[in-house]
């Protein structure tokens, strides 16, 4: 059986991981969107979606079964669920924290939502603006996604992006 999460893992961090971990629990394989895959170098979307496969591979490989697909945005949410369906191989469950997404897979009956909670109150922006001011930001993200971040020079694309 397969489960379904998507979101915009900029950064991918440690509540996002949780939901995996989570997800372990209920399905054989993970399938992870990257939501927002052609949007990259903005304040909102700063990493691309190679960087975000990346951090998100390397934080879980070692713990489930996973596929992780970009997902363009198609900006039309009656037709959203029916573009998942093209794009990913099938899944039965959906994982999500999200009231829009969970209104959107309940008027598909094929689907069983499971709503989550993130372990960790952080959000992708919070660590993005704690990066950018040179806060503590390392614990609120897995091992390699610190590495990866440090590594491509976070801290100067976010203030370059922040100060166009």
């Amino acid at each position: 059986m397969r489960g379904f999460y998507i979101g915009r893992f900029q950064p991918f961090h440690n509540g996002h991981l949780s939901v995996v971990k989570e997800m372990v629990n209920h399905v054989d394989t993970v399938i992870i969107g990257i939501g927002s895959a052609e949007t990259n170098y903005t304040s909102d979307n700063p990493f691309t979606a190679g960087e975000r496969f990346s951090m998100i591979e390397n934080s879980i490989k070692d713990i489930c079964n996973y596929h992780i697909i970009p997902i363009r945005n198609i900006n039309n949410y009656a037709l959203w669920v029916k573009h998942l369906s093209l794009l990913l191989p099938p899944f039965q469950k959906v994982f999500t924290g999200s009231p829009l997404i969970k209104t959107l897979f309940e008027g598909e009956k094929q689907y069983d939502v499971i709503e989550i909670q993130k372990n960790i109150n952080i959000s992708g922006t919070e660590i993005r603006e704690k990066i950018t001011k040179k806060e503590d930001w390392q614990q609120y993200v897995p091992t390699a996604v610190k590495q990866f971040l440090e590594e491509i020079n976070a801290y100067k694309r976010l203030n370059n992006i922040d100060s166009k």
